[in-house]
Parts: C-alpha cells; structure tokens; sequence
C-alpha cells in the first residue's frame, strides 16, 4: 500500500503548527495512558509515536493523529495485567491486535463496522468512561494503580477512602478545577491538560510533597520485543487481540467521521484500518501501548491548521524528541495529578448527550445502551458489544415484521378491491368471481422476520379456485421469505387452486427460482400486470364451470 495518501505540501505552515499543538496535547495524556495500563508512562509515549506515525503515514484519514486513548487503554491494562508474568506476551498481543486490524482492511470491513448502532456505540463509550473513573479513583487518593478491573478497583476503594493522601488529594483536585476551568481563550493557547501537568507537577514538588510519583522512566530509542507466545495461551491471546482490534478499529473511524465533518473531506476507511494495524504492530514490536484514532487530539490538529498526514507524522516526531531529551523530567510528576487528568477523560467520554435524551428515546434503544453499558464494565467490551448488536437486529427484525405484516392486503370481493386501490377493471374481475379468486398484494422488502406472517396471513381455509400473489412492489425478497411463499404455493396447489405470480422483479424472480418456486409454477403462471392476471383467472374459472367443477 502506498504511504501519503492525501499529503500535499500547500499547508506546510498548518501542519507544522497542528502537528507541534497536537503533540502538546498528547504528551500528558500518553504518559497518564501508560501509568493506567501497569506498563509504564514510557509505553504510552511509545505508543504516541509509533501509532501516530505509521497510522499517519499509511493512513485513509488525512488529519487524523493517532495514539492511546481511553478505550484502548482499558482493555490494554487487563491484557498487560493478565500476562504479568511475562509483559513479552502483552506486547505480542498488541502486535497481533494490529495484524487483525489489517486483516479487517484487506477484507474491506470498515464499511461495515460504522453498521454499529449508535445505542450500542452509545452504551460502550459511556462503559469505558466509567470504567476509566473507576480504576483513577484510587490514584486521585494517593495510591499507586492496580491494574484495569473495575470490579476489583471498587473493591479496594472503601479502604483507599480510609487511607488517602491528603497533599494527592488536594494536587488531584485543583487539577481537576485546572482542566475543568480553564477559559477557552488560554485552552486554545496552551492545553489545560498541560497546565494542569505543569503547575500541578512544581507544586507535588516544592509544596504539597509526598504524594506518590511516576519515578525513573527509560529515555531514549526503545529495543524491539519479538513476539512471544505459546500454544496453550495462543486462544486467550487472539481473544484479548481481537478485542483490541474491533475496538481500534471502531475507535478510529467513528473519528475519522468527526475529522470528516471538520475539515469537509471523505476518508477510506479500509486504508484507514490498515494504516492503524501497521502503527499498533510497530508499537506492540517497540514496547508501546496500542492506539487509534484520537477524537480530541484530532480536532486540536485541524482547529490550528493541520490537513495532511505531515501534522501526524510531526506530531509523533516532537513526542520522540521529547522522550530523547526531556524524559528524566518526567519523573517527578504526581499519581494523582495524571489520575485528575484521565477523570476529566473518563467523564467526556461518557455519552451525556445521549443520556440527556434518555426521556424521550425509544424504551427498546434506552435498554440497548444500559445492557450494553452494564456488560462492557461488568464483563468485557467484545461481548458487549456482540450482544448489543444482536439485540438491536432482533429489535429491527421485530419492527419491520411488523410493517411488512400491515403491508399484506387480501382482496377476495369488489368492496374489499375498491378499499385496497384497485382499478374498475381489476374490481369487476375479482366481484365477477364471487370469492373464487383471491388476491393478495404485498409491498416493501419481505425478509424473514415476516415469513411467518406471512405465511398464516395467506394460506387461507375457505374455498377458492385461483390465489393472485402480487408482487410488484416487493424489490427485495430473502430466503425464509420465498420458503413462506413457496409453502403456500403448495398448501393452495395442495387445495386445488391455482396459483398466479405477478410483477416479479428481477432480484425477486432470482430468490424464487433458487428455491425451485418458479419451477413449480411454469411461466404459464407469471404475469407482468395484475390485471392480465385476472383475466386469466377468469378464463380459467369459465373453464372449470363448463367443466362442471
């Protein structure tokens, strides 16, 4: 795959500035992301580079910058705290999460993962944000992190509560004030986050001392972690990687569609998913938290000019030199100040806007977002999300069964013909059969939700000679749908009756020849027009009363 797609040198100066912007908004938030993960503050700049970087370089997002975020973050920290005992593994993973995200790619799925609903989109964004203030509760107290289970970081609170730090306390809180109030005129200048970093860092340091601390962290070039694994893990691995995956991957192209709407662009969301794949396999090989796109850091870089991959690409350069000449700094920066930080992340990423209209959504769509909330913090986001999709289809089923049950109309005398819309022809033929001839007109797509439906609504017991079937304004027709049509063909063929198909569209006349209905009926029994039809039906009902039958 091609590097730079939609770089161009004409912003030159927009994303130099972008870029730079970016990577100051990046650096507190990387560094908190790696803490929170157990792998270190150095994992989560390496994880800024390396997938903001390549994510930029072999992206289909243009402005997009790329790295840790809150989501990925969570489900990192359970996979580095489930292969503690060998963090090579954990990296391994990363590496593997990335090479699905390629995968995803290369089969084009990106069209397909933004079918999410957004309920459940709703109800896994609102679960990590409060799984993110959870696991910082006891970092703002003045503890040191352990580990991104939320039902064991609410366990450990009632004795974190009775135990805190008062000076981590008080640094955890006016960083909470620095990010939450900060006038958007100094915001736009110099991030709060940053502020918050830098003020709150000189006071943990010179004043309200004894709070616990990041401590040494590595400077300089990473050395790259080949991937390690062994056959008796390798299921739980592909596992804990595919949630990674499915999770960057959604992560990234619901930004995608945010920098969309920004900059008035269209992004590839198959190169996108690739670009993002190749960025977490060199970060998981490098010993980097894995990453997406990110919402935030994103619109930072197009609101101060960046346009192209050049504002990532930078925006990961200034972070690695960061990390080669003021690393050591770092050290001295409190718990409690980057929990503070990741409070206010944690609370933006949930969903309040939706939460707000809870009063007035649908009372399916309200349940769909709680399960799927309750089950990303109460079990894991791959299973959340699973079910809240296959709740949302069964709901969608369910309606339009529905619709497509209202829309069968069955006319067997002329009063019925004249309520339904029926030409005079149409009416004069069907009164002329005093109730021998029953039509039946169905419209709209027919799936399986309504096959059952319609099979009890059309395969009637009274007596008739010949049942009408039309389906001119049925475009679509799936296979549990033509197996229902095909079983009343048989139950009125099986009556004595005949059967007449009229207006088959082309994708609808493909579905019923598959399943051998057309076979069973001849062309004999289709018509183009429903009156032609009747007509028919009339001469066959004057053939069998001469007949005698």
């Amino acid at each position: 795959m091609k590097p730079f797609y939609g770089l161009h040198f004409n912003n030159l100066r927009g994303d130099l500035f972008g870029g730079v912007t970016a990577a100051i908004v990046a650096l507190p938030l990387a560094l908190a992301f790696g803490v929170a993960s157990g792998a270190g503050p150095i994992a989560g700049l390496y994880g800024a580079i390396f997938v903001g970087f390549f994510a930029a370089l072999f992206g289909g997002t243009p402005a997009q910058v790329s790295g840790p975020t809150g989501p990925m973050t969570v489900i990192a920290a359970s996979v580095i705290a489930q292969y503690a005992h060998s963090p090579a593994m954990a990296f391994t993973v990363i590496m593997m999460a990335g090479a699905f995200m390629i995968l995803f790619g290369v089969l084009r799925l990106g069209q397909y993962i933004r079918l999410v609903p957004y309920p459940v989109i709703s109800g896994f964004m609102s679960g990590i944000g409060c799984i993110i203030v959870i696991i910082q509760l006891g970092p703002f107290l003045g503890h040191i992190g352990q580990g991104g289970n939320p039902l064991a970081a609410i366990g450990r609170l009632p004795d974190q509560l009775s135990t805190f730090s008062l000076a981590a306390l008080a640094l955890g809180m006016l960083t909470l004030l620095i990010v939450y109030l900060t006038p958007p005129r100094i915001n736009r200048l110099v991030p709060a986050p940053l502020v918050a970093l830098f003020v709150c860092t000189l006071l943990g340091t010179f004043l309200l001392t004894g709070s616990p601390t990041i401590g040494e962290i590595p400077t300089g070039l990473p050395t790259p972690r080949l991937p390690t694994f062994d056959l008796a893990s390798l299921p739980m691995m592909l596992n804990s990687a595919l949630t990674l995956a499915a999770l960057g991957a959604i992560d990234s192209l619901l930004t995608s569609l945010v920098a969309d709407n920004i900059t008035r662009t269209r992004h590839e969301s198959n190169r996108e998913l690739v670009g993002q794949g190749i960025g977490n396999m060199v970060a998981g090989l490098m010993g980097g938290l894995p990453g997406a796109g990110a919402t935030m850091r994103t619109v930072v870089n197009v609101r101060a000019g960046g346009r192209t991959p050049l504002s990532g690409m930078i925006h990961a350069l200034v972070l690695l030199g960061i990390v080669l000449g003021l690393g050591g700094l770092a050290e001295y920066i409190p718990h409690a100040v980057l929990a503070g930080i990741l409070l206010k992340v944690g609370t933006d990423i949930i969903d309040w806007n939706y939460i707000r209209r809870l009063r007035h959504a649908p009372r399916g769509e309200v349940v769909l977002m709680f399960t799927v909330l309750a089950l990303t913090v109460l079990v894991d986001l791959i299973t959340a999300v699973a079910v809240g999709v296959v709740m949302a289809s069964l709901q969608f089923v369910q309606m339009m069964s529905v619709l497509q049950q209202k829309s069968i109309v069955g006319v067997r005398v002329g009063g019925d013909a004249q309520a339904a819309g029926f030409g005079p022809e149409e009416q004069g033929l069907i009164e002329g059969s005093k109730g021998q001839i029953v039509v039946f007109r169905l419209s709209g797509p027919m799936s399986f939700g309504a096959a059952q439906s319609m099979s009890r609504t059309l395969s009637i017991t009274e007596s008739f000679k010949v049942m009408v079937l039309d389906l001119s304004d049925v475009p679509l027709l799936d296979g549990s749908a033509a197996m229902a049509i095909e079983e009343i063909v048989d139950h009125a063929r099986g009556s004595g009756a005949d059967v007449f198909l009229v207006g088959l569209q082309p994708s609808v006349g493909r579905m019923l020849n598959r399943h051998g209905v057309l076979r069973k009926l001849g062309p004999r029994h289709r018509f183009r027009h429903l009156v032609t039809a009747l007509r028919h039906a009339g001469v066959l009902m004057a053939e069998l009363e001469r007949d005698g039958h």
